[in-house]
């Protein structure tokens, strides 16, 4: 991130921007945990658990917690879902596991299910030991790329049943989105890193930091160094608006910045304009723009291309904005960004529309936002060269129309032995459902490990 050309405003007093990044949902109290459970109706064949991408059952971890049993509801969450501390706090559970509660169809008001599962995780007992055991050790080693969410998942539920597994990750941290791409006030005091701790505690987990697919090793040597691959690398390639003006320093990505943040140790000292307008509509350009308001920027404008209902961001999360005085605004397609000697002036947006078969259109409408700073939120897609780099004797995973790896029903790619699973496969890009990508490659490759162990005896 280019400091030297950040605009600063008048900013917010070191203790207002700390206040401003306390947890946005603080942990529910005892009362709150004794009235929330017992509103559960422990609903037999639960929609809940259907809805919760990892399948954890929820009314039995629920009715664990109800019996003042928060150890056993944790061991129950975090057996289906390793990462059950963090999708309990970045999960759009009002679309997934809440939306599908029947309180909620028949009273306006779910079980609080995330408040319940981060209350349980969080008061797994240490005392009582590590909650998993390592089968008896297989011989068998599975190389795994990147650590982020599914790799995580993957690589636990391997070592759970006796592999070794060997981490390549291309940072000096493991975590992956959870580290270095959610908001800030999402997950605080470096949950990610305690969570990544908590994992490796099964044992038989190795990390190699720094090391780069493509660059440090490729593909056909981590095939032949180990008996299984897992590609776990994401998306790190950002979508580009391609419009006049775009290339202009105090035009960024939003990942960028966002990382940044979540890596200082001082969010006073972050560079922070006046005037800030957010090009794009998923949770990416939410946690941005209300980022950006807690820093202190006087007005914060997050446009969109398509209307409202389109946004990927749910209607909880622009809620959340709204609260945070962000403005919205809809049916708007970036088309010059204006700069002079003094840096960035304003941005041009032709007004859309949609036809009947839901393609865009411009109206021949334009209107300009006066700003300082843009921030590009609309969406990353697969680095393929990680994949072929250094591999000249052979093909790499297949990938589909979308650019993204293809994988069959077992998570197996085009290439025997090599699975992948997270962003870099189609999906909807969530952490809990790239927890469940890693634990169902598990196991996929549990089963192909020891049919091949099988047939050498």
């Amino acid at each position: 991130m280019d400091m030297s050309q950040a605009i600063l405003s008048n900013r917010l007093a070191d203790n207002e921007i700390a206040d401003n990044f306390t947890d946005i949902a603080p942990p529910l109290t005892n009362k709150q945990v004794l009235v929330a459970s017992e509103r559960c109706l422990f609903c037999y064949d639960a929609p809940c658990i259907k809805a919760c991408p990892t399948a954890i059952d929820i009314p039995l971890f629920i009715r664990k917690i109800s019996t003042d049993n928060a150890h056993g509801a944790a061991k129950e969450i975090l057996s289906a879902n390793i990462l059950g501390g963090s999708c309990a706090r970045v999960c759009p559970t009002e679309t997934l596991c809440e939306q599908a509660c029947v309180r909620n169809t028949c009273e306006a008001a779910p079980v609080n299910i995330s408040g319940l599962q981060r209350y349980a995780v969080d008061n797994l007992d240490p005392g009582r030991g590590y909650p998993f055991n390592r089968a008896p050790a297989t011989g068998k080693s599975v190389a795994v790329v990147g650590a982020g969410p599914a790799s995580l998942a993957c690589a636990h539920r391997l070592a759970r049943d006796g592999h070794q597994v060997v981490i390549y990750e291309a940072s000096s941290k493991c975590g992956g989105l959870n580290e270095y791409g959610i908001a800030q006030y999402k997950l605080v005091d470096d949950y990610a890193q305690q969570e990544v701790e908590f994992v490796l505690k099964i044992g038989g987990i190795t990390i190699q930091y720094d090391t780069a697919l493509g660059r440090d090793i490729s593909l056909p040597e981590l095939q032949q160094a180990h008996d299984a691959v897992f590609i776990g690398i994401g998306l790190s390639n950002n979508n580009a608006l391609n419009i006049p003006g775009e290339d202009h320093p105090q035009v960024q990505q939003a990942v960028h910045y966002i990382k940044a943040l979540r890596q200082s140790d001082n969010l006073a000292e972050l560079p922070v304009a006046r005037r800030i307008v957010v090009i794009g509509g998923g949770m990416t350009a939410i946690d941005i723009a209300v980022q950006s308001k807690k820093l202190g920027a006087e007005q914060v404008s997050l446009v969109y291309r398509r209307d409202r209902k389109a946004m990927g961001a749910s209607a909880h999360e622009q809620a959340l904005a709204l609260s945070q005085g962000v403005e919205l605004l809809f049916n708007a397609q970036p088309e010059t960004i204006i700069s002079d000697d003094k840096g960035l002036s304003a941005i041009t947006f032709q007004r859309t529309a949609c036809d009947e078969n839901g393609k865009l259109l411009s109206t021949g409408q334009t209107f300009s936002i006066a700003c300082d700073r843009v921030f590009k939120a609309i969406g990353q897609h697969l680095d393929k060269t990680p994949l072929t780099a250094l591999s000249n004797q052979a093909q790499p995973p297949r990938l589909d129309n979308d650019g993204r790896i293809v994988v069959d029903e077992k998570f197996q790619t085009s290439i025997n032995g090599v699975f992948a699973g997270g962003d870099c496969i189609k999906g909807k890009d969530l952490v809990v459902e790239a927890v469940n990508h890693g634990n169902r490659a598990a196991l996929a490759i549990d089963q192909l490990l020891k049919k091949n162990r099988l047939r050498k005896r």
